[in-house]
């Protein structure tokens, strides 16, 4: 049986989808989540094969579903808005789905389906999320290791800090570790607020109270909450630019 998962906002396009589903008697709707909370919960606890998800939702949409998934199942986009067709067939989303649609169409999704089951060589669902997001972030959604999901606005991140191969981000006294490089996250962030003045950290500009002279060529940024971090000679020249 091809395990399915099946997650819109919408009760009618969750219910067409399932119907159309029973019609193929491979398939097996293993969970039907109404947001993008409970779609990281089932494909964390089902490890479903392939995912059925709308883009547009409350709380968490779904490129953030794709980008706190632990698991990369096939992804056929379900959705009204047909503005990231395109890109997403670029990044190998599997299909994107136009609502409203036929089942004569559903069916050669199906068949898409069972044709790139058997490829193991599948992009992972993270790289889709962030190829097709749109930049610069307004928000970045953090899961725990409790499972707990967390939303946080970009205007709210005092600072980034790089953790081995994942991120800590500092927001109103408080960090939260993220599985993320510093790289990646400052790529999608705004430019013109977020500069990477150490190869370690990543600054809200707003949140700097001065700069100062440390040593020769070496300079410790004060933030306003009486933070100090290191500015290398590279991140100065960013900072220059900007402030």
């Amino acid at each position: 049986m091809i395990r399915t998962v099946i997650v819109d906002d919408e009760p009618l396009a969750r219910e067409v989808v399932r119907e159309f589903l029973r019609a193929d008697e491979e398939f097996e709707v293993i969970a039907v989540c109404a947001n993008g909370f409970e779609a990281v919960k089932a494909v964390s606890e089902h490890d479903p094969d392939v995912l059925f998800l709308d883009i547009q939702m409350p709380k968490l949409d779904g490129f953030e579903v794709l980008s706190l998934l632990d698991r990369s199942p096939l992804v056929v986009f379900v959705t009204a808005h047909d503005e990231y067709a395109l890109r997403a067939f670029e990044v190998h989303a599997l299909d994107y789905l136009l609502k409203p649609f036929s089942e004569e169409r559903f069916q050669k999704v199906l068949s898409r389906v069972k044709a790139q089951l058997p490829v193991r060589d599948r992009p992972a669902v993270q790289g889709i999320a962030a190829a097709l997001r749109q930049k610069p972030l307004q928000r970045i959604a953090v899961r725990g290791e409790d499972g707990s999901i967390q939303v946080i606005p970009a205007s709210r991140i005092d600072y980034v800090e790089a953790d081995d191969d994942a991120i800590s981000i500092a927001t109103a006294g408080t960090k939260v570790r993220k599985q993320q490089t510093i790289t990646d996250l400052a790529s999608e962030l705004d430019e013109g607020r977020f500069v990477r003045i150490h190869r370690s950290y990543l600054l809200n500009i707003e949140r700097i109270e001065k700069i100062e002279l440390y040593a020769k060529d070496s300079r410790v940024a004060l933030l306003r909450d009486g933070t100090r971090l290191p500015v290398s000679r590279a991140g100065y020249a960013r900072l220059r630019e900007l402030l």
